[in-house]
């Protein structure tokens, strides 16, 4: 169910400029879920984790050196346009 809703969240970001940017604010995954709950999707720690993994997995060289750099702790759109958030811990 997490992962549907998950999906949905994704989706509705690619035409939500404004969700995309209240998400850009956000201090930390618990207020990412925090935002996607006020919007309507519930989402689990579990679901946003693994889907971060698998876009850490997907990146360019030239991305996991922008991430190494230190532009790590925002959210942005990666080279196929999903917005991603990139810790320091590289955990998106």
């Amino acid at each position: 169910m997490s992962e549907e809703q998950l999906a949905a969240l994704l989706a509705k970001l690619k035409d939500d400029a404004g969700l995309q940017e209240k998400l850009k604010g956000a201090a930390d995954l618990d207020a990412v879920l925090a935002i996607a709950k006020e919007v309507g999707f519930d989402i689990s720690k579990a679901a946003w984790l693994r889907y971060q993994a698998n876009q850490t997995l997907e990146l360019s060289d030239e991305e996991l050196e922008g991430i190494a750099g230190g532009d790590g702790g925002v959210m942005e759109r990666n080279s196929r346009g999903v917005v991603c958030t990139y810790y320091l811990h590289l955990s998106i």
